[in-house]
This record gives structure tokens, C-alpha cells and sequence, in this order.
């Protein structure tokens, strides 16, 4: 059937293949952006467990510096070596506990890439 000259032509193979292109391609910038906030989430929320690490540190660092010279400068005559070991073995025992929660929280916190992987998942349950 002869078309004539000013209509429309019917899409063929090849704008079928480049709207599945553009579409390919729309779902693969969605997915990235959804990537890239992701890793701007997980950089945010490590700085921020960095630096409040480090602040509890330094405090924590200076109180119990102070309370051992306390201690030893006010036991000294009486229980100098008894008061360095309690300290020692207390010292030690805080810092197993500290390890141990902070394993149990970095177990606990959320997976990494989880929101993109999911929806791959769901692009590729689509797919079948």
C-alpha cells in the first residue's frame, strides 16, 4: 500500500529498538542514581560514627587518665601495685566489651547497596 508523501510512517524495527534503548537507558540512570545516594548515605553515616568515635575516645581517654592518677596517687602508700593491676585487668575487660558491641552493632546495621539491589531483584523478576 503506497503511502503518500506528508504522512507519518508506521515505527519499525529500528524505533523499536531505540525506544527499548532509551528505556534500557532510563533504567539503568535510575539505577545509578539510586547507587549514588546510597554511597553518599554510607559516607555520611561512617563521618559521622568516625567523628563521634573519636570525640568518645578523647573524652573517655581523659577522664580515665585522670581517675588512674587519682587512684595510684592516693593509694600509693597503702596498695600501689594492687591499685595498678585492678586498673590493668579493669582497663583490659572494657576494652573485650567495647570490641563485642561494637561487632553487634556493625552486624546490625543495614546492608550496603540494599535499595539497589533489591530493585535489580525486581528488574530482573520483571525480566522473566
Amino acid at each position: 500500500m503506497p503511502q503518500e508523501p506528508g504522512a507519518p510512517r508506521p515505527p519499525g524495527l529500528v524505533d523499536s529498538l531505540s525506544r527499548l534503548g532509551r528505556t534500557a537507558l532510563g533504567v539503568l540512570r535510575t539505577r545509578l542514581e539510586i547507587l549514588g545516594t546510597e554511597l553518599e548515605e554510607e559516607r555520611i553515616r561512617f563521618a559521622q560514627l568516625a567523628l563521634a568515635v573519636a570525640a568518645i575516645a578523647f573524652c573517655v581517654q581523659m577522664a580515665v587518665l585522670l581517675l588512674v592518677i587519682f587512684l595510684v596517687v592516693t593509694l600509693w602508700e597503702t596498695h600501689r601495685l594492687a591499685t595498678v593491676g585492678a586498673l590493668a585487668g579493669f582497663f583490659l575487660a572494657a576494652g573485650v566489651v567495647g570490641v563485642l558491641v561494637l561487632k553487634r552493632h556493625l552486624a546490625r546495621r543495614p546492608r550496603m547497596f540494599a535499595s539497589s539491589l533489591g530493585e535489580l531483584r525486581k528488574d530482573e523478576e520483571r525480566l522473566k
